[in-house]
């Protein structure tokens, strides 16, 4: 069963230029992981310091297995202290 993710960012406003940095870097790595199958980056209209993760995933070990990839750890090193809140959802398509 597919596996869909929500990473919501809240940058600290006076980071928000290198935490987007970071979050692109992380995009064709991404997508280009095994069981990757949609990875879109987006950055709120209104709210520049936020920022939103969509994903889709073949399945959740899979995603598992890139949430303990190096190429996440260094981005979690590299914005470490420079995000204000950091949530995610995994769900399930129902429709």
């Amino acid at each position: 069963m597919s596996l869909t993710v929500i990473g919501s960012i809240k940058a600290k406003p006076e980071f928000t230029e290198d935490v987007k940095t970071e979050l692109l870097k992380l995009i064709p790595i991404t997508r280009a992981e095994k069981g990757n199958i949609q990875y879109d980056l987006h950055q709120d209209n209104n709210d520049a310091s936020y920022f939103l993760f969509f994903e889709n995933w073949e399945n959740r070990d899979l995603w598992q297995a890139h949430m303990e990839a190096e190429h996440l750890k260094a981005y979690m090193d590299a914005v470490d202290g420079k995000v204000e809140d950091f949530t995610l959802y995994e769900m399930t398509r129902i429709e």
